[in-house]
Parts: structure tokens; sequence; C-alpha cells
């Protein structure tokens, strides 16, 4: 009986405490199912110091990074953590959540959806590595008031776009979602969300304007810049009504269109960057006198006077302002000409070529000037001409002649327009001019033909000027220079007389008219059928290039164009034919490049790249050329200023280790660049590909050699040009190789003029990944130094022989610049990091250790610790150009007796040569010595031989 009675005692203890486990577990049972999946997904989940072995996340003792409100997990915050995985999908069970902070970890997958968790009010998943988010990721969150969602490369292949869900958010002030492939307009609701203070949108895939429902938005940041693709456009007049504003971001867009009069009213506007859009027009006085931390208006097309900033810090470069300096106006006729500009909306070839401080230095399209230099005729027709008139035209004084037809102007001429005396024709036709036009001189002729506001007015025109009065029977329609139909127009008041003598004449007057009129229409019909029938036995114009020669004072490329070919088809030079002009500057026919390139054929591709495929050509005299040709299927916005750029920069500079730009080609859809050509292509392939192009390895000699060539052009771009340049997109693949092996660079697609001093410059982020400078990736602030950071992973991959980002590497060495950093402070890890390719001995270590030495100081984090290319050339030059002389030199130093006048020891030359050189002629030796070649600076410095 005893021991039934202790079997008894042991089942109800059990019982009693399996009922206490239960009793006192104090985690909802769902919640730590949830916790526990979690960990489960981790693949580092040692981090968390979570008890390994069950336990109780909101029991005694507390679990770290968990917060909870009895017995419901209220908040995880693993911040920075370091944490690895995928997220359980089931993470929005947790329905009392209020907090999740999961930032800055490497997180990965899709994103759970946070669909019904109504009481998350903050939600940190910033700077993950999740891939995929959930259409219903934001149903249902009516308490959220922050998410952060910046640096998650989410749907990359299509983007994605904000679900109307996100608009039952009502109580949200701060949505940040830099960098996660946000596509597509920017939509509506955003505007109407009545407590967004915070909308930080950077460096996403967002296109098309500002929407209009942003008026009066209680924003206090507003971030919408660097958007690749096309970018945002159109005009950003919405921002001027968001008066809360302290900070604003707009640049590496379109935006298009005028600053608003109105942004004067931000008055807790503090940041101000609009850099790098399409923005024109004059500073309006309100911007001027804000007083802002920060300005930045580069890379626009503001025009005018630069005034007077009150911001502290403030930037304009790039725009085409009439002077240079704060508060200097222009002169009295560019200030009439810009005021004319704004009433028309600033047509985008006016604005490209109104720059400047003189309308009369033949730059300005449609503006011509007299022997005084002042301006006398606006020949502006078919121009893009949009808006009204402006009164400002009445202070130049000179203008003789108008003509405005065939814009679309409206509103009134203004009415101190008459003051204009020695206007003597003003064509205001086909246009929408309203009534009543002002009373001109009787001299002045005046056309308003086309203008229909004047035509059905009764209001009196002048009687000089030239309008249709329309008759009931004047209903014969005839043609016109713009393609549009008109009336025969018949006089209201005639005699009969008048009618019957000029009918006479017209009899006379009509065939004789009309057989001219034949006569003149004939001739350029056969002058055009004989040109066409010539062209079918001529090919196109011939191009030949020819080399830099050492003779040539001005040591340039020249190119000769021939405007004839031989039978074959080949470009051939014909003497007296050809004409020379400067590399750089020539406009190439497609024919040509055709010609020359077997019409692109595959067999003469050397290579492929962002921006089309490049060709190897071969001219007739046997110089062989590059052609790099856009491929139509790539043609956008940002290749065309790509394009440009390549042409803008390189007929700029000219240096040795810079390729050369030779020639281009616009015709039709064709974008076509022409350059030297470097036989041994790029230094990425004789570095990496070395065994699959079966090539030999570079010996270290011709690495040094490499390297200090680089370091020499980059040198000249960024301090030794006229104007300094940042490249950008300084790589081993772009940089090219002669046949000596000497190097130059190449591809100046993105290249960014620099700023003065220290000062960065915002602009788009671009180049390649594993080059780019951490500043410039991070902020998009870039200087010279970024090239200089670009150039210190060139020197770790001659060093090393290894790509600078390489994924199919171990991950301690995908990264080169880390993984150099970590091996370059021992001479045992510096001598095994070197490339194997090297024959490694130790007479040549300290070469490699000053060049590591180097590589690191230019990879030095802070841009002010990088030292300039310069200094890269010193460090660079002793280990390429070693003299020593020779020893044991004799007395007579190899043969030469110096002892014995000049003329002796010419003649003693020339015996030991054994050739005849009678023709140097001593007495003639200073005529001998070229001139200074035009385009060098007064004075010459050792940099400049540098």
């Amino acid at each position: 009986m005893e021991l039934f009675f202790h079997q008894i005692w042991l089942v109800v203890v059990a019982l009693f405490l399996a009922f206490a486990s239960l009793v006192f577990s104090v985690t909802d049972p769902n919640d730590l199912a949830i916790i526990n999946e979690f960990r489960k997904g981790l693949e580092n989940p040692e981090l968390l110091k979570w008890p390994e072995n069950g336990g109780d996340p909101c029991g005694s003792p507390v679990w770290p990074h968990i917060v909870c409100t009895g017995s419901r997990i209220q908040q995880i915050q693993v911040m920075g953590l370091g944490l690895k995985g995928p997220l359980p999908q089931t993470l929005n069970k947790l329905s009392k959540l209020t907090n999740l902070g999961l930032q800055k970890n490497k997180f990965s997958g899709k994103l759970p959806s946070l669909k019904g968790l109504s009481e998350l009010s903050f939600a940190y998943l910033d700077f993950n590595q999740f891939d995929t988010i959930p259409s219903d990721f934001f149903d249902g969150l009516v308490n959220l008031q922050v998410l952060a969602l910046d640096g998650n490369p989410l749907n990359a292949t299509t983007g994605w776009s904000l679900p109307k869900g996100l608009k039952d958010s009502a109580q949200l002030t701060n949505l940040t979602m830099m960098n996660c492939n946000l596509a597509g307009p920017l939509p509506e609701f955003l505007g109407l969300m009545s407590s967004l203070e915070v909308l930080l949108l950077s460096t996403n895939r967002i296109s098309g304007p500002i929407p209009s429902t942003f008026k009066d938005a209680v924003l206090k940041m507003l971030w919408l810049n660097d958007q690749s693709g096309d970018g945002m456009s159109g005009p950003i007049d919405v921002v001027a009504t968001m008066v809360s504003l302290s900070s604003l971001w707009l640049h590496g867009n379109k935006f298009s269109g005028k600053i608003p009069v109105e942004i004067g009213n931000l008055t807790s506007l503090k940041d101000l960057n609009v850099n790098t859009n399409e923005l024109v027009g004059l500073i309006p006085d309100s911007l001027a006198n804000m007083p802002l931390d920060n300005l930045d208006l580069n890379n626009n097309h503001f025009i005018g006077p630069v005034p007077k900033f009150k911001a502290t810090n403030v930037s304009f470069k790039s725009n085409s302002f009439c002077q240079t300096k704060q508060g200097t106006t222009c002169a009295p006729e560019v200030m009439a000409l810009l005021e004319f500009l704004d009433g028309v909306n600033y047509p985008s070839r006016l604005v490209e070529s109104w720059s400047g401080n003189n309308p009369c230095d033949r730059h300005w399209w449609g503006i011509s000037c007299d022997n005084m230099q002042k301006v006398s005729v606006i020949n502006l027709p078919k121009s893009n001409l949009s808006g009204t008139l402006s009164p400002s035209i009445a202070n130049l004084e000179s203008v003789t002649r108008i003509y405005l037809g065939s814009n679309n102007l409206s509103g009134f001429v203004p009415s101190n327009w008459t003051k204009l005396k020695s206007l003597s024709v003003f064509d205001l036709s086909n246009n929408n001019i309203s009534p009543p036009i002002p009373k001109f001189s009787t001299t002045l002729k005046l056309v308003l033909t086309g203008n229909p506001l004047l035509t059905s007015s009764p209001n009196p025109v002048p009687n000089n000027s030239t309008t249709p009065a329309i008759s009931p029977s004047s209903s014969v329609p005839s043609s016109r220079s713009n393609g549009s139909s008109s009336v025969i127009v018949k006089p209201v008041e005639r005699s009969r007389e008048k009618k019957h003598s000029k009918s006479k004449i017209a009899i006379v007057v009509v065939p004789i008219a009309g057989f001219l009129l034949l006569v003149f229409l004939a001739i350029p019909v056969y002058i055009y059928a004989c040109k066409k029938s010539k062209d079918k036995h001529q090919a196109s114009t011939a191009l030949v290039v020819h080399p830099r020669d050492p003779s040539d004072s001005d040591n340039v490329v020249k190119i000769a164009i021939s405007n004839h070919t031989n039978a074959s088809g080949s470009a051939s030079i014909h003497s007296g034919e050809s004409h020379m002009v400067e590399a750089g500057n020539l406009l190439i026919s497609v024919q040509v490049l055709r010609n020359v390139t077997k019409n692109f054929s595959p067999e003469n591709e050397l290579g492929r790249g962002g921006f089309g495929v490049v060709y190897k050509g071969e001219l007739d005299d046997g110089t062989q050329i590059a052609v790099k040709r856009m491929e139509a299927g790539i043609i956008s916005n940002k290749a065309l200023d790509e394009f440009r750029s390549e042409i803008t920069v390189l007929s700029k500079v000219r240096h040795r280790h810079l390729v050369s730009l030779l020639g281009y080609s616009v015709e039709g859809s064709e974008r076509i660049l022409v350059y030297e050509y470097m036989p041994q292509g790029a230094l990425s392939r004789h570095l990496f590909h070395w065994k699959k192009f079966k090539l030999e390895p570079l010996s270290l000699k011709k690495r040094l050699n490499i390297a200090l060539d680089v370091a020499r052009g980059m040198e000249y771009l960024h301090t030794l040009a006229h104007q300094s340049f940042i490249h950008r997109d300084l790589k081993s693949s772009n940089i090219l190789l002669g046949d000596d092996f000497r190097a130059k660079v190449s591809d100046f697609g993105l290249v960014k003029l620099a700023p003065d001093g220290e000062k960065s410059v915002v602009t788009r982020l671009a180049g390649t990944f594993g080059y780019l400078a951490p500043e410039y990736a991070v902020t998009g602030k870039i200087t010279t130094k970024a090239d200089v950071f670009s150039f210190g992973v060139v020197l770790m991959e001659l060093l090393t022989g290894m790509m600078a980002l390489d994924e199919d590497r171990p991950e301690e060495s995908q990264y080169l610049v880390s993984w150099f950093w970590n091996n370059k402070s021992s001479k045992e890890k510096l001598m095994a990091a070197v490339d194997l390719a090297l024959d490694m001995k130790d007479e040549i270590f300290e070469s490699i250790s000053t060049v590591a030495e180097l590589a690191g100081h230019c990879t030095a984090r802070e841009p002010g610790q990088r030292p300039d290319m310069g200094h890269s050339v010193n460090v660079l030059s002793p280990l390429v150009e070693k003299w020593k002389p020779l020893e044991d030199d004799p007395e007579d130093y190899c043969g030469i007796d110096y002892s014995l006048p000049l003329n002796q020891m010419v003649k003693g030359w020339q015996e030991s040569e054994g050739k005849d050189l009678s023709y140097v002629d001593l007495e003639d030796s200073k005529g001998s010595i070229p001139a200074r070649p035009t385009g060098f600076a007064d004075s010459f410095t050792s940099a400049d031989g540098r």
C-alpha cells in the first residue's frame, strides 16, 4: 500500500511540475515559435547570445535584443550585429510588434510581409541584402511612423513601386528608401500624406515629374537626387509651396524650367542642391537673398549675372552666366536679349548658344551685329519660341530687322518697341499675337500674316502692316512656306480703273514670270541630277591619318580629307584636292568609316563595352585607327551625354599619355568616335587574361613604365591642362597599350570639370565598383582625389595580377583593396601577394615595396590623406628612369675629343659614322630650332616638361 501511495505522489508531482512550467513560461507560445524560427534561419545565431537550449524570451533572465510587454514580444533590436540569413516569412504573426530594428546586418532573401501589424510604429530594415519585396508588404500598417528600406537590392531586375496600400499609414512621418530600386513615377498619394516630414528616395530609378499633389506638403526633407535611367524631369515650381522644407536635394536628374521666384518663401530652407539638371534662366533675387548653409547650382543652364549670394557655401560652376564673379552685371545688350529669352520660355537651342557677355562674338544663334559691334538683326523664325515678347528689346537701339515668324508667340506687341527708330523690317507672321498692334513708323515693313486673332479682330491694324483682309469670295486655298493652307487675299476697296490697269499688266507679266520661274527651278534640278550621276561613280570622302611627327612643331595628329577614291573604292589622296585639319575637330563621313572597317565587319571587331563596339580600321596609307560605334539599341540620353563629353574633353586636352580622338560622326542615328589605334589593347588583357590570349606576362619594368605613364596622364588632367578634369572611371580596362607597351588613358565619357581648391562637386554616381573611392560611392561628392583612389587600385592590380573586384575569389579577397591592405604590412605577406607571373627576386623587392606603399597612400579612406598625382609621378619616376654612367669611361668619352673645335668634331662624327652629313649647316643652326608651338603658355616650367 505504501508503494502505491508513493507512485501516486510521483504522478501528482510530475503533473504539478508540467502545469507549473506552462504557468510560469511567460512568452506567448506563438511568439516563441517565431523567435526560434528566426534564430534557426541564421548562419551565425551565436551573435545574438540567446540561450542555446530552450529558454523564455519574455521571462527571466531577459533575452538580449528582445523587449516584451507581458507575454508578447513588442520589439526586436539587432542593429549592426552582422547577422546573416533569411527572415521567417511568419514575422507578421508577432501581432504586438511595435518596433523592428534589423538595420545594418546581412539579412538576405525575400522580405517577410508586414501585413496586418497594426501596432507597428517603427520598422528599420535598411542596409541589408533583401532581394525581393512582397506586394502586400505595406498593407494594414495603420500606426506606422518610420519606415527605412535603404540600401537593399530589391527586385533588381524589374524594379518596384510603392503600392497604394501605404497611403493607409496616416501617421507616417519618415519614409527613407534610398538605393533600393524604386522605379517609375513618384506616386501622387505621397504628396497627400499629411504627417510625412522626411522623404528620402535618392539613387533609385524614379522618373517623371514631381506630382502636383505635393503642393503645400509639410515635408521638411525631400531627397530625390541621382535617379538612374532617364531620371526625374519637368519643372520644380511645386517645391516653392513646401514652406517647411529645410533640405531639398534634386541633383543628378533632368529637371527643367526656371527656379521659381517663390523659392524665397521657404524660410526654413538651409540646404538646396540642384547640381546637374537642365534648369535654365536668370537666378531670382529671392534665391540669392536666402541665408542658406549650402547652395549648389553647378552644371545647369543658368544665364545672366551671378548675383551676390547670402548662402554660406555656394557653388555655381558650369553654367552660362555672363560673368564669373558674384555681383558683376552683364552688358546692357546681353541683359536685353536674356530678358527676351525669359519671355519666350528658353528654347534649348538659344540656351545652349546664348552664353558669355558679348552677343556679337558670332556664337549667339540668330543674332547679327553691325560694324560697331551692336546688335542689328534678330533672326529667329521657326525657333520654337513660345510665350510673350519682352519690352527689353526696346533697349537694342541699333536693331534694324527682327524676324520672329512661324513660332508660337502670343500676347501683345510691347508698345515701347515703337521706339526702335532704326527698325525697318518686323516679321511676326504665323504666330498668335493679340490686337491691338502699336503704331509703328510708316517706313517699317510690318508682316502680320497668319495671326488668327488679328485677322478676326474688329480692331484696326497699322496701314503699313501686311495682314489678310478676308472677303466672302476668298476661299481658294494656296500653299505657304510652312505648308499650312491660306486664302487668296482681295483688296476691300479698289477703283475699277486700277483693277483694269493691273489686269493688263498681269497679262504681260504673268507669262514672263512663269517662264523665269521654270528656268529658275530647272537649273538646280539639273545640277542635282548631274551630281547624283557623278556620285554613282565616286565613293564618299576618303580619309588619311598622319601620326604624330616629331619634326612638326605642333606635334599633333593631322588628318587629310579627299573627295576622290581610286577604282577599288579604297581611300586615297590626290594632289591639290586634300585639306588638313587638326584632329579632334573633324566630322567624318559614316561612309568613310564603313570603307575603312569593311562595313563594320565582325572580323575587325576589337571589343565591346557599355558604349558599343570598337572596330579596327585601316586607311589607304596603312595607318590603323580604332572606330568606336554606338549601338542603336543603347542610344539613350546618358549615352549621348557620354558621347558629347568624350568629344568635348578630348578636343580640349592633348597629352602623350591620353588617347587621341581623331574624329567623329553624327549622321542620322549613327554616333561614332575615331581614335588612334593602340595595338596591344587594354592593360586588363595583359594582367588578367594573358594566358587566355597566349600573351607574355608583363615584366616588372613594363608594369612600372605603365604606372608612370598613367600617373603622368592623370597629372596632366588634374593640374596641367588649361582646365582641371576628373576622369571618374580610371581602371585597367581603360588603360591602352601601344606596341612599345607605353600606356595611354582612354574613355573620357564620364569626365567632369574639377572644382577649385579642395571643394567637391556632387554628381550622379558613375564609374566601376572596385575602383570607386568610398566618399564618392557613399555621398556622390567627388574631387580629383577620387581618381587618385582609382589609380591606387590600378597599382595594386599591377603588383598582384588580381582584378579589383572578383566574386569568384574567397570572400576575404573578393575586394582587392581591403585584401591588399591586410597583406602589405610585412615583407613576407607582400612577397606572397605579388603576381606569380613576376620573377620575384630580393633585389626588386625595394621597388615593389615602394609601389605598394604608394598604392596604400592613394587608397587612404580620407581624401585629404591621399597624395596628388604629381607625387605619384615623383615616386615612380626614379623606379623607371634609373641612369648611371658607363664604367671606366675613357678620357675621350666614346671616341669624341671635346677639346677640338665644333666643326672638326662634326667632321669626326661624319667619318666615324661613314655617312655624308654635308647638308648640316652650322651657320644656320639657330634657325633650325622650331618656334614655340601655338597654344603653349607664354612661360614654360618644369611642370610643363613633365
